[in-house]
């Protein structure tokens, strides 16, 4: 046999192994010279293809036949602690003797001569890796000995994936063993990631999170990593998974994180939970897994899958994240639970800035100031620090797009991008394309829109840093509610704050909540509250007293399970962490108990003389050409009409106009209004109508 036993590989990292596999090529040497020497034909080109009697009676007469004495197992040198060896005997709990079986198996993958050798040796040139029987003996064992339990399914080797044993149909003794490519790999110097994790491991590349060094929050996490066994992170600002990151950097251990969604998916679970530990040992890292409720672990199949997690990796620090705590039913060993505080104004606009930074960087655009509004924008919206790198590249390209720095606009529209399409299956989405200035609502009302933004803002740090509604499992969302007339404004003015927000507003059509059977309501609105909650939006309620009733006197099932709904809604509205509006016709139908819970209570009153003419002017817009009779104030005077009615008016004249071929006037409008009152069935009369009446009556035949 040659000498280059190992190819070229870091030599502070591969010289064991060559010096070990020098020495197993001695001894196959040896092996091999042994069999010649008691083999009556050693060039039968036909070996092991057939069985003589000669050769029969001459394998019951040798010493290595089944009956003879056990020769006393060999003395294997241990592996140097600071080689790949030694490190793989630690991270294993490898005896000398589990890593002499392991160079055996490997030799094949790392020289080819040993495939012929093996294959002699085997008696048959077709299976070219080590059996079980030819490695014992390499081994020096007895066959029979207590050798071949370091090969059971429970041995340190097989359980940890470092060897399979093949052909499992054949006896004990004549199956193969296969070291997988990612340990002879490792034990070349390679620490690639194993292919089979690819999909669903990755390494996060940079430094640290600034925001967080290691002398803060991760460094209590690293602490707590440092006590062994595994930790659960309980986060609701999504700030988790770079954390554990920092905290295992901080613990010297190399962060691997999964990806759970890509998880669940996978068919062939224990032999990738199986990798998955095992690479975590080789690499000397830890695993990053979250959030949880990717994996539905309240779900039957989630739970199974979390507790074969654990169970597959025990021994490897293993640090979790979730918006909720630990169930101790998802594993056998209960984590170390810590919350994860809330990152105040402050740090958020620093994440911003870093990481706008950071992608203009990465996109090959030049530096540029932090814009206007930026801290204010990092107070409102709720994003983790994936979402804020992923908005932040998004509003790079943007601005580059059109050749401009990035704006806060950029921002708005690349954090509204963030938000996924589950609630948007669930209600009507709409972006805002109002501002104040749209609106026509009385100073009282409007101030009361404008406390509801405010509260929308800055609700983090007054509820959350604050701490000023403790207790009771309440949430930090914003709830107001909208009563007023139909027509009077109210969805329009959910849209304006949206937009006053930088938010999506997405109008919940009761329609498909409210269902017949019994608790299919509540499942619709949890449904609706938990994917509200994971978005940047805000929720509105159209039509609230529908679901948000009031409770009334039991007299049969139908009012105790009505009572049970609402109860369901006051404690769901009380946890509620994002931003809803109820809007309703009829104040005095809701329930008092869901008022308390109330943070604004704006009213929409009928218009004012004054406010009609404002809305009919803004309603007409300044593209439409004005015939000059167009009388505006009469129109204001006379016909009392809320804005979502002069609104219809407006585009049935506006329509009227078009057909006419000529400028917008008197006649065209009151023909609107005219079928307007007729629609909302109030009396026509003709002192408000005058000519265009008769007029109506002559068109119409009447």
């Amino acid at each position: 046999m040659g000498t280059g036993v190992v190819p070229e590989a870091p030599e502070a990292v591969a010289d064991a192994v060559r010096n070990r596999l020098r020495d197993l090529e001695r001894r196959v040497a040896e092996a091999v010279l042994a069999r010649r020497a008691v083999d009556p034909d050693p060039d039968d080109p036909y070996r092991g293809q057939y069985l003589t009697p000669e050769a029969a009676e001459r394998l019951l007469a040798s010493p290595a036949g089944p009956h003879c004495p056990a020769a006393a197992p060999p003395d294997p040198p241990e592996a140097p602690p600071g080689s790949g060896l030694g490190r793989m005997a630690a991270a294993f709990g490898l005896s000398p003797l589990d890593v002499e079986l392991l160079l055996v198996a490997v030799a094949p993958d790392v020289d080819a001569c040993f495939e012929r050798l093996y294959g002699y040796l085997n008696d048959d040139l077709t299976r070219r890796r080590p059996t079980i029987g030819l490695a014992l003996e390499l081994c020096g064992l007895p066959a029979a000995g207590p050798g071949r339990f370091r090969l059971a399914a429970r041995s340190p080797l097989i359980a940890h994936g470092l060897l399979h044993v093949l052909d499992s149909e054949r006896p004990l003794l004549s199956r193969e063993l296969r070291a997988p490519d990612r340990i002879t790999a490792h034990l070349l110097g390679d620490d690639t990631l194993d292919d089979a994790l690819d999909g669903f491991v990755h390494v996060p590349l940079g430094p640290p999170d600034q925001l967080d060094p290691a002398s803060g929050t991760a460094r209590r996490i690293a602490a707590a990593v440092a006590t062994g066994g595994p930790v659960h992170l309980v986060d609701e600002a999504g700030r988790a998974g770079q954390l554990a990151v920092d905290a295992l950097r901080a613990a010297a251990l190399l962060p691997l994180v999964l990806d759970a969604a890509a998880l669940t998916g996978e068919p062939d679970q224990p032999e990738r939970l199986r990798a998955l530990a095992r690479e975590a040992r080789l690499s000397g890292g830890g695993l990053v897994l979250g959030p949880l409720e990717r994996l539905s672990p309240h779900r039957s199949p989630g739970s199974r899958l979390l507790r074969e997690l654990c169970d597959a990796t025990r021994g490897v620090p293993v640090v979790t994240h979730a918006a909720h705590g630990w169930d101790p039913a998802w594993s056998g060993e209960s984590p170390v639970v810590m919350t994860v505080p809330v990152p105040g104004p402050a740090r958020r606009t620093e994440l911003w800035t870093r990481t706008l930074a950071a992608a203009a960087a990465r996109h090959g655009h030049p530096p540029a100031p932090a814009p206007d509004g930026l801290a204010e924008l990092a107070a409102t919206y709720r994003l983790d620090t994936d979402q804020v790198e992923r908005a932040a590249t998004v509003a790079v390209r943007s601005a580059a797009a059109l050749d401009r720095p990035v704006t806060v606009g950029d921002l708005r529209a690349a954090v509204r991008a963030q938000n996924g399409t589950g609630l948007a299956r669930l209600a009507r989405r709409i972006e805002p394309a109002v501002g104040w200035r749209d609106l026509v609502l009385p100073p009282s009302t409007e101030r009361q829109l404008r406390e509801f933004a405010l509260r929308a803002k800055h609700r983090d740090q007054v509820l959350g840093r604050w701490g000023m509604r403790p207790g009771g499992g309440r949430g930090h969302g914003v709830i107001a509610l909208f009563a007023g007339e139909s027509g009077t404004g109210k969805t329009m003015s959910a849209e304006v704050v949206a937009a006053e927000l930088g938010m999506t507003l997405y109008v919940v059509d009761l329609s498909g909540v409210v269902d017949k059977y019994i608790g299919e309501t509540e499942k619709n609105l949890e449904r609706i509250f938990v994917e509200a909650s994971r978005v940047n939006g805000v929720l509105l309620f159209d039509e609230a007293d529908a679901i948000f009733g009031r409770r009334s006197q039991v007299k049969d099932a139908h009012d105790r399970h009505a009572n049970v709904e609402s109860a369901y809604l006051l404690q769901r509205v009380e946890a509620f962490d994002g931003i809803a509006v109820l809007s309703t016709n009829l104040r005095s139908n809701l329930d008092e108990a869901f008022t308390r819970r109330l943070d604004v209570i704006a009213e929409f009153p009928l218009p004012d003389a004054g406010q009609r003419r404002a809305l009919w002017d803004r309603c007409l817009g300044t593209a439409i050409p004005r015939a000059a009779d167009l009388d505006l104030d009469r129109c204001a005077r006379r016909f009392e009409l809320a804005g979502g009615s002069i609104r219809a008016c407006a585009v049935t004249a506006a329509y009227r106009a078009a057909e006419s071929g000529g400028p917008l006037g008197m006649a065209q409008v009151m023909a609107a209004v005219l079928a307007e009152y007729r629609k909302l069935g109030r009396l026509v009369l003709e002192s408000d109508f005058g000519p265009w009446l008769t007029a109506d009556h002559s068109a119409s035949g009447g």
